[in-house]
């Protein structure tokens, strides 16, 4: 039965953090603000709310090793599996994208998360300091964004089709649709997070395994599914430029966000596996991308098929250990 609650709660989480992202994003439009200021704001933050609920419950129900494992998991599968699949299917032609400051910024929040969580615990004040980074990285975006724009009007720049096609959003959208959405969005995102974590917790303690451990591998596939839906949808359309920043721009928003926020609900300890082998993992995979990012690598099957593979063995360690 505790397969089933987690399942139901991992269902309700994806379904509920979809509304909520359809609900501000039109609510956003119609009240006049930039498609891409809602693309770098409202969008990634709600994309990121399963993962926030979960962390924030696990917190309050004093399984916080539970938050930890679902973010430091969350973004090893977001590079090794949701990069990986698409791969497989068909390519990412990673060569004609240029994602090289975003990848920077993840490689600096990677760092920066790393060496906090040195210290085997991360606090409000700990918190504080990765929340101060990400708004650096998005006071960055929204310049760039701004510049952008500008240059779009002055017909120095060609419009984008991510500056029309903005996830969820739908123009004729009414009132009392968008005002559902939201509502649907804000109460299924708590209800699926208790289920999820106490599912979770619950299976964990029959198979004799801690709550980190299901953290990084049960909970941290579950939440990246949706990554993994947008990634592949973006390599059919051949946009490998979506699936490279879908990807680090998530990763960038677990580190800072999700555990900058979280830490003002409790402190959350650093594991020692975390700290000597989990940790080292998410960086390695990390530092997997810099080929195809900076060296403008195609990323093809048999590329796709090594990070899956990758992936694989390491669910296994960390089951093993």
């Amino acid at each position: 039965m505790d397969l089933i609650y987690a399942a139901l709660g991992l269902v309700i989480l994806l379904l509920a953090g979809d509304s909520l992202v359809r609900g501000a994003v039109n609510m956003s439009l119609r009240l006049g603000v930039p498609a891409l200021i809602v693309s770098l704001t409202i969008v990634a933050f709600g994309t990121s709310a399963p993962e926030l609920l979960i962390a924030i419950q696990a917190i309050d129900d004093h399984v916080p090793g539970l938050a930890m494992g679902n973010v430091v998991g969350s973004n090893t599968a977001n590079i090794l599996l949701v990069l990986g699949v698409p791969a497989i299917l068909s390519g990412l032609s990673t060569g004609e994208c240029d994602t090289r400051k975003s990848y920077f910024q993840m490689m600096a929040a990677t760092v920066l998360f790393m060496v906090l969580a040195m210290g085997g615990v991360i606090t409000w004040v700990q918190g504080l300091v990765l929340l101060a980074a990400l708004g650096l990285m998005l006071s960055s975006a929204f310049r760039q964004a701004i510049h952008h724009r500008r240059a779009v009007a002055a017909g120095l720049e060609e419009e984008t089709e991510e500056d029309e096609d903005v996830e969820g959003a739908d123009p004729d959208m009414p009132w009392w649709k968008v005002i559902l959405f939201l509502m649907l969005g804000l109460i299924g995102l708590p209800l699926g997070a208790d289920l999820l974590v106490d599912a979770s917790t619950s299976i964990a303690r029959h198979y004799g395994v801690s709550e980190t451990v299901i953290g990084l591998t049960l909970v941290a596939l579950g939440t990246s599914l949706p990554e993994l839906a947008t990634t592949v949808m973006a390599a059919m359309r051949n946009q490998a430029e979506v699936a490279m920043g879908n990807v680090i721009g998530s990763n960038m928003f677990n580190l800072l966000a999700i555990i900058g926020i979280a830490s003002f609900v409790g402190p959350i300890p650093v594991e020692s596996g975390i700290l000597q082998f989990d940790l080292w993992v998410m960086a390695g995979a990390s530092l997997l991308l810099a080929p195809f990012v900076l060296l403008k690598w195609h990323m093809g099957r048999v590329w796709g098929a090594v990070l899956v593979v990758l992936y694989v063995v390491y669910i296994l360690a960390v089951l093993a250990a």
